[in-house]
């Protein structure tokens, strides 16, 4: 089906946009709504730029990203509405070839600067609020000309790179988009052609540009947060975060509802709907960002005040290349940085004399020793409970050892699963003993001794074993994906791509990662220090809580983690629903109802196990974000830590045929440990 090639594949002169609506009753009411939507949105963006370059105590680097975000949004909403209002004017639905890509390419541009834009307005923040003594010199002129610059570089050869693959498309005669302007997903979806290589960009691009923004932007936030509670003055404490909520709003507003938007494409069958959902992510957001900036802002409302009782706006417009590159390159000056770095002890530093917030970043503590121990928080201090807790937490261990070492000898003993998809299987089962065995042991332990420390090597090991485990266990999940994909959208080239070598070669790929991930992280907790018997509020040495005792500087560790996080997670979630996406258009194109079934129940188990992995890794993150309660917080991580290692033998057992005979075989059989060592597997031997 994928080589087909249409029966009308010439060269498409133009596209049809359908638009919001075919009722001609509505078609005035629409008009005038977004006319209105439109000419508030150049307004208010217009009057935010020529307030910050006419107001010289708004030269900061602050504003000048908010006058470049807005700008952004008045490109934005220009390169969309006027062509919506001249259809509907018009009563057409038509868009030249040339007109649509280059809609295309400029909203891309826009979009993915935007979200650049609010990353580096975040970081802004960070600097302001935790480092407000070196403020002026790290948030200099030339970089932060350089950060918008290097923001608009990267947007720019990202959209490039999506309109030049979808150029590579044909399309059948006057194909119909059912959006109100070219959305890249939407124009992909017309293709007559193989559209393979521009899905692979567009989720890795999505997931890596707005993986590695949003992580920045949280990152951000938690220091400022972290910062902001560390104030003893209340009037300090609401002076430093007063000048984060304006962004943050324009944060939520942006991220909220494109993810708003997404889910609701994902379930309904309606492009109608989704388009008319589409308008709150294109449209509503940068129509908003004025009012919420200039209504949140007393500098802003005072330099607007002044902007509106100016008599001649065009001339503060057109000196505003004179004056504001004058007044922001003079925070260059010794003086002018002086006087700066006074305002913002003032601002932020405590009213009654205590040391700054950056001095306090840099205090030392007491007692910086080398602890031979940390302490783990017990998941309940009641004494009554321990039995039942260790009972408990018993079973799940043995029943985890029991089932996945059962998967184990059932794949390595019937010759019948000497195939790519149990092998993951075995290795995916394997992963999940070490990862039990690296947590549960050790709890257990100081349940029955009725202690609660952990050496500080046994607790370096456990991070890192933990962490090798996790995301190994995280590739594999991807690797298993792309089999089911292979042997679903390819089944007749499916023994010859995954040959032998090729699996083991996966799983070694899986292996690596996790183990390179894990010592980076590990080499980089060693170089902190701790005050002497520091408290983990978790039953296990997880990396995160492992840093935040930490009595030095734990800036780089931090980044680390969430960029590592973000890479390995994103890319990892984004192939596995690459995969189902396109397994599932294979599935829809089959004609039998029975192959529909048969070939979507060798998914069912592995998409149980990825709902579980994830579900509950965003569970245990949701959760230790809306709850204070450390001990809430470790009791819901079992989730995670415990409970998929446990449940994947039962879902791969029950739900598995194959998997359920060649168990049976393994229990019933009475020699089954002579034959497991007798055992030499036709699988590996292929690869020789």
């Amino acid at each position: 089906m994928e080589n087909w090639e249409p029966i009308n594949q010439t060269a498409v002169s133009e596209f049809l946009l359908l638009g919001l609506t075919d009722d001609p009753e509505l078609q005035p009411l629409i008009f005038s709504l977004f006319l209105v939507i439109y000419l508030v949105t150049l307004l208010g963006n217009l009057l935010i730029i020529l307030a910050v370059s006419s107001d010289s105590h708004l030269h900061t680097p602050m504003y000048f990203f908010l006058s470049s975000l807005s700008f952004t949004d008045i490109c934005i909403s220009t390169t969309i509405i006027p062509k919506m209002l001249m259809n509907i004017r018009t009563q057409s639905q038509s868009i030249s070839y040339t007109g649509c890509f280059t809609q295309l390419t400029f909203v891309l541009t826009f979009a993915y600067l935007e979200n650049f834009l609010l990353a580096v307005m975040a970081y802004d923040r960070y600097m302001a609020i935790c480092h407000p003594l070196r403020y002026t010199v790290t948030m200099s002129p030339c970089l932060c000309v350089l950060l918008v610059l290097l923001s608009l570089l990267v947007s720019i050869g990202d959209a490039q790179i999506h309109s030049l693959t979808v150029l590579w498309l044909s399309f059948c005669t006057q194909p119909e988009i059912p959006h109100f302007f070219c959305e890249l997903a939407q124009v992909i979806k017309l293709a007559c052609s193989d559209a393979l290589i521009d899905n692979i960009l567009v989720y890795v691009s999505f997931c890596i540009v707005g993986g590695v923004t949003l992580g920045g932007i949280i990152f951000s936030y938690i220091h400022i947060v972290s910062s902001v509670l560390g104030m003893s003055s209340r009037g300090g404490k609401y002076k430093a975060f007063s000048t984060c909520g304006s962004h943050l709003s324009v944060v939520s507003l942006f991220y909220g509802t494109a993810c708003a938007v997404y889910v609701r494409s994902a379930v309904t069958d309606s492009p109608r709907k989704t388009a008319v959902a589409s308008v709150m992510y294109s449209v509503v957001p940068q129509m908003l960002n004025s009012f919420i900036y200039s209504l949140r802002n007393r500098e802003m409302k005072e330099a607007l005040r002044k902007l509106i009782g100016v008599p001649s706006l065009l001339h503060c417009f057109i000196g505003f290349g004179l004056t504001g590159l004058k007044e922001f390159t003079m925070t260059n000056s010794p003086q002018l940085q002086q006087m700066q770095v006074s305002h913002a002890e003032r601002n932020l530093g405590d009213n009654t004399g205590s040391p700054s917030l950056d001095s306090s970043i840099a205090l030392e503590p007491t007692n910086q020793t080398i602890d031979s121990q940390f302490l783990l928080l017990k998941l309940t201090d009641d004494p009554g409970l321990q039995p039942l807790l260790f009972s408990m937490l018993l079973t799940m261990y043995l029943v985890t050892v029991l089932g996945n070492l059962l998967i184990i000898l059932a794949v390595s003993s019937d010759s019948h699963l000497h195939t790519p998809m149990y092998f993951f299987l075995s290795n995916l089962s394997f992963t999940d003993l070490c990862l039990s065995t690296s947590t549960l042991p050790k709890m257990l332990l100081n349940i029955q001794s009725q202690s609660q420390s952990i050496a500080y090597t046994a607790c370096l090991s456990q991070v890192f074993f933990v962490l090798a485990f996790l995301v190994m266990e995280n590739c594999l999940l991807s690797a298993m994906a792309y089999d089911r994909y292979v042997a679903i959208c390819h089944p007749l080239m499916y023994s010859v791509i995954m040959s032998p070598q090729f699996c083991f070669h996966l799983v070694l790929v899986s292996l690596s990662t996790g183990i390179v991930d894990a010592l980076l992280h590990t080499l980089m907790v060693l170089r902190l220090s701790f005050c002497t018997d520091p408290e983990i509020p978790h039953f296990f040495c997880e990396l995160a809580q492992v840093i935040k005792p930490a009595s030095s500087d734990t800036l780089i560790n931090d980044i680390l983690v969430y960029v590592f996080s973000v890479l390995l997670g994103g890319s990892s979630l984004s192939g596995i629903i690459f995969s189902y996406s396109r397994i599932i258009c294979s599935l829809l194109r089959m004609p039998s109802s029975g192959r529909k079934y048969k070939a979507f129940t060798t998914c069912g188990s592995h998409l149980l196990a990825v709902l579980l992995f994830y579900g509950t890794g965003f569970g245990v993150y949701i959760s230790s974000a809306v709850t204070d309660s450390s001990r809430k917080s470790a009791v819901a991580s079992m989730m995670y830590s415990v409970v998929p290692q446990m449940m994947n033998p039962f879902i791969y057992s029950l739900r598995n045929r194959d998997m359920k005979k060649a168990v049976r075989k393994i229990i019933t059989r009475q020699n089954f440990l002579s034959d497991h060592h007798q055992f030499k597997p036709r699988f590996l031997n292929e690869s020789k």
